[in-house]
């Protein structure tokens, strides 16, 4: 998630940065991630409404996530 901004997610965690919030929602969007691949290669069955609705989902956790790094570059100009 947010590959470009690696080098800040990391800082986060290393400075204590990235709140409990944070890491929740990064980890529900990974394991959201995983979810969808093994549904794509078929190793999990889904209809395609379920799975729209978990690609929103993982999508709104990102956009979030997302504002939460930004403020955190500003903060620290980054």
């Amino acid at each position: 998630m947010l590959h470009e901004y690696r080098d800040i997610i990391t800082h986060m965690k290393e400075n204590n940065a990235a709140n409990a919030h944070f890491l929740r929602i990064f980890d529900q969007h990974n394991a959201l991630d995983d979810q969808i691949t093994k549904v794509e290669n078929g190793t999990i069955p889904m209809t395609d409404v379920e799975v729209e609705g978990l690609k929103k989902e993982k999508l709104l956790l990102k956009d979030e996530a997302y504002a939460m790094i930004i403020d955190y570059k500003k903060t620290h100009n980054l």
